[in-house]
């Protein structure tokens, strides 16, 4: 019985720290296409502004060159913002995430299939510069 409460206190504060530690639930690329078409989301790349002019997902704001990350959110708090990077090991994407939770976004989710993945599944990007 003890071995089973030390098992469950530490899944519980295992679960606490991941919640507190900035992680986010993932969205897939289906579903981010539809919030896309449907115009229901802000889209936030982390991936650094060279690599945005390359190409990047179709409405997705550089992070790195806004000053502002407020002034490209929704009024609405629980609006969805999705944040994602390079793909599923680059953990940069949640300088973006955090900053919109900070603001009090309450709908923060993460791509964690990133640009790589999004590209591996023949979705097409748009270009700047």
């Amino acid at each position: 019985m003890k071995k089973l409460l030390t098992t469950l206190a530490c899944a519980a504060v295992a679960l606490a720290t991941s919640a507190i530690g900035g992680e986010y639930p993932d969205i897939s690329i289906k579903e981010l296409k539809e919030a896309i078409k449907e115009g229901k989301v802000t889209v936030i790349d982390v991936n650094g502004s060279s690599s945005y002019a390359k190409g990047h997902i179709p409405t997705a704001v550089d992070f790195r060159a806004t000053d502002d990350l407020a002034k490209v959110l929704p009024k609405e708090k629980d609006a969805l913002v999705v944040a994602y990077c390079g793909g599923p090991s680059c953990s940069a994407y949640k300088a973006a995430a955090t900053k919109a939770e900070e603001l009090g976004y309450t709908n923060v989710k993460h791509l964690s299939a990133g640009i790589s993945g999004w590209l591996q599944a023949g979705e097409a990007t748009d270009k700047k510069g």
